[in-house]
């Protein structure tokens, strides 16, 4: 059985929970982590990069200069790539980047992540986060936690509104509900507080 610190809302340590083995204690597949994290980079680009080629960029209709006996190279067209303001050669064009990744595979990835993060030390469950809206309330937690500093990933059982005001002015700090989290989130993250709620729902449930 996988165990992680348990800390109350202020930072102070209350022990140690149990997690459960197969969401948190199974063997990290790198690559499998790997290829999800790509196709989740890759699903998030636009694609709308766009160049002229040299039929599409004004001019050149005329040839610049005789053929022979200017001295000069010879030149059929001032829209060539190799002339000022001509096209481009091969650059590049709008296209779909995106890549589909089986949702087992991506289980697979955030079990491995979490499975990871869990066996370096990285984890902490936390009882609740604050309900009053306060900024200071979790920099004092991760004051308290020693992780003031540190590129962290909250996670929540259910959506709070309070606790999502008083995260978004910290630097440094991710905040996520159980069911939307992937395993980029985490990789990111170099350190993973998850709620009590939230660990109770990710091992009743299944995060996608």
């Amino acid at each position: 059985m996988v165990q992680a610190p348990l800390r109350t809302s202020s930072g102070e340590t209350k022990g140690t929970v149990d997690l459960a083995d197969d969401l948190f204690g199974i063997r990290p597949n790198e690559h499998v982590v790997y290829e999800t994290v790509k196709a989740y980079l890759a699903n998030q680009r636009q694609g709308n990069a766009c160049t002229k080629t040299r039929s599409q960029v004004r001019g050149g209709r005329k040839k610049p200069w005789k053929q022979k006996g200017t001295g000069r190279a010879r030149a059929g067209s001032n829209n060539s790539p190799v002339w000022v303001h001509g096209g481009r050669a091969h650059g590049p064009k709008p296209r779909d980047y995106r890549m589909e990744i089986p949702k087992k595979i991506r289980r697979l990835a955030l079990r491995s992540a979490l499975s990871d993060r869990a066996r370096e030390g990285h984890l902490v469950v936390v009882e609740s986060l604050t309900a009053s809206g306060k900024t200071r309330e979790v920099a004092a937690f991760l004051k308290a936690s020693e992780l003031a500093g540190h590129s962290c990933l909250f996670v929540l059982g259910a959506y709070d509104e309070k606790v999502f005001r008083a995260t978004r002015n910290l630097q440094r700090l991710e905040i996520r509900v159980w069911d939307e989290l992937n395993a980029h989130d985490v990789v990111r993250a170099e350190w993973l507080v998850l709620t009590k709620d939230a660990v109770a729902a990710m091992e009743k449930g299944s995060p996608r």
